[in-house]
Protein backbone atom coordinates (compact mmCIF):
# COMPACT_ATOMS: atom_id res chain seq x y z
CA UNK A 1 0.00 0.00 0.00
CA UNK A 2 1.11 3.71 -0.93
CA UNK A 3 -0.16 6.57 1.02
CA UNK A 4 0.24 9.40 -1.14
CA UNK A 5 0.12 13.07 0.64
CA UNK A 6 -0.31 15.87 -2.17
CA UNK A 7 0.42 19.05 -1.41
CA UNK A 8 -0.50 21.95 -4.66
CA UNK A 9 0.99 25.40 -4.79
CA UNK A 10 -0.70 25.93 -8.01
CA UNK A 11 2.83 27.31 -8.99
CA UNK A 12 2.14 30.33 -7.37
CA UNK A 13 5.64 32.55 -6.20
CA UNK A 14 4.21 32.88 -2.54
CA UNK A 15 4.32 29.68 -2.24
CA UNK A 16 7.74 29.06 -3.39
CA UNK A 17 10.23 29.81 0.29
CA UNK A 18 7.48 27.04 1.73
CA UNK A 19 7.68 24.60 -1.06
CA UNK A 20 11.26 24.08 -1.35
CA UNK A 21 11.21 22.37 2.10
CA UNK A 22 8.27 20.22 1.46
CA UNK A 23 10.71 19.09 -1.72
CA UNK A 24 13.41 17.43 0.90
CA UNK A 25 10.74 14.87 1.82
CA UNK A 26 9.24 14.52 -1.30
CA UNK A 27 9.32 10.86 -2.83
CA UNK A 28 7.96 11.95 -6.07
CA UNK A 29 6.47 15.67 -7.51
CA UNK A 30 4.24 16.13 -10.04
CA UNK A 31 5.27 18.79 -12.32
CA UNK A 32 1.63 20.27 -14.13
CA UNK A 33 1.17 22.67 -16.66
CA UNK A 34 -1.51 24.07 -18.44
CA UNK A 35 -1.76 22.83 -22.37
CA UNK A 36 -3.12 26.01 -23.70
CA UNK A 37 -0.77 28.72 -21.49
CA UNK A 38 2.92 28.09 -23.56
CA UNK A 39 4.28 30.75 -20.43
CA UNK A 40 2.71 27.34 -17.92
CA UNK A 41 4.85 25.19 -20.35
CA UNK A 42 8.03 27.58 -20.21
CA UNK A 43 8.08 27.44 -16.22
CA UNK A 44 8.19 23.84 -16.01
CA UNK A 45 12.37 24.03 -16.33
CA UNK A 46 12.30 26.39 -13.51
CA UNK A 47 10.47 24.08 -11.49
CA UNK A 48 12.54 21.12 -12.29
CA UNK A 49 15.50 23.52 -11.69
CA UNK A 50 14.06 23.72 -7.95
CA UNK A 51 13.39 20.51 -7.63
CA UNK A 52 16.42 19.51 -8.65
CA UNK A 53 17.97 22.05 -5.95
CA UNK A 54 16.24 20.92 -3.15
CA UNK A 55 14.58 17.54 -3.89
CA UNK A 56 16.85 14.58 -2.90
CA UNK A 57 18.46 13.11 -6.15
CA UNK A 58 16.22 10.05 -6.34
CA UNK A 59 13.26 11.63 -6.24
CA UNK A 60 10.36 10.61 -8.70
CA UNK A 61 8.83 13.30 -11.15
CA UNK A 62 6.01 13.05 -13.50
CA UNK A 63 5.28 15.67 -16.15
CA UNK A 64 1.45 16.59 -17.01
CA UNK A 65 -0.44 18.63 -19.00
CA UNK A 66 -3.85 19.71 -17.90
CA UNK A 67 -6.80 20.66 -19.44
CA UNK A 68 -6.60 18.43 -22.41
CA UNK A 69 -10.59 18.94 -22.83
CA UNK A 70 -9.80 22.08 -24.16
CA UNK A 71 -7.77 21.03 -27.94
CA UNK A 72 -9.06 23.32 -29.75
CA UNK A 73 -7.30 26.25 -27.18
CA UNK A 74 -4.23 23.92 -27.23
CA UNK A 75 -0.60 25.95 -27.07
CA UNK A 76 1.68 23.36 -26.46
CA UNK A 77 1.42 20.60 -28.40
CA UNK A 78 1.71 17.09 -27.35
CA UNK A 79 4.58 15.84 -29.63
CA UNK A 80 6.71 18.67 -27.68
CA UNK A 81 5.83 17.85 -24.08
CA UNK A 82 6.46 14.56 -24.85
CA UNK A 83 10.04 15.11 -26.24
CA UNK A 84 10.85 17.41 -23.55
CA UNK A 85 9.92 14.27 -20.92
CA UNK A 86 12.13 12.09 -22.98
CA UNK A 87 14.84 14.36 -23.40
CA UNK A 88 14.89 14.39 -18.95
CA UNK A 89 14.17 10.45 -18.84
CA UNK A 90 10.68 11.65 -17.29
CA UNK A 91 6.94 10.11 -17.96
CA UNK A 92 4.51 12.52 -19.17
CA UNK A 93 0.62 12.55 -20.03
CA UNK A 94 -1.63 14.69 -19.80
CA UNK A 95 -4.99 14.91 -18.05
CA UNK A 96 -8.28 16.76 -17.89
CA UNK A 97 -9.44 17.91 -14.42
CA UNK A 98 -12.55 19.04 -16.00
CA UNK A 99 -13.88 15.82 -17.02
CA UNK A 100 -11.44 13.68 -15.21
CA UNK A 101 -9.65 12.23 -18.17
CA UNK A 102 -6.30 10.48 -16.84
CA UNK A 103 -6.14 12.24 -13.63
CA UNK A 104 -6.11 8.39 -11.75
CA UNK A 105 -3.65 7.45 -13.99
CA UNK A 106 -1.40 10.53 -13.30
CA UNK A 107 -1.84 9.12 -9.75
CA UNK A 108 -1.27 5.66 -10.17
CA UNK A 109 2.29 6.41 -12.03
CA UNK A 110 3.46 8.01 -9.80
CA UNK A 111 2.55 5.72 -6.95
CA UNK A 112 3.97 2.55 -9.70
CA UNK A 113 7.40 5.29 -9.56
CA UNK A 114 7.58 5.65 -6.06
CA UNK A 115 6.63 1.99 -5.19
CA UNK A 116 9.71 1.14 -7.80
CA UNK A 117 11.93 2.98 -6.43
CA UNK A 118 11.79 2.35 -3.19
CA UNK A 119 11.65 -1.61 -3.58
CA UNK A 120 14.87 -1.34 -5.55
CA UNK A 121 16.27 0.69 -2.54
CA UNK A 122 15.29 -1.62 -0.09
CA UNK A 123 17.78 -4.05 -1.80
CA UNK A 124 20.35 -1.90 -2.19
Amino acid sequence: TIKLQIWDTAGQERFRTITSSYYRGAHGIIIVYDITDKESFDNVRQWLFEIDRYASESVCKLLVGNKSDLKNKRAVEFEAAKAFADELNIPFLETSAKNAANVEQAFLTMAAQIKNKLFFFSFV
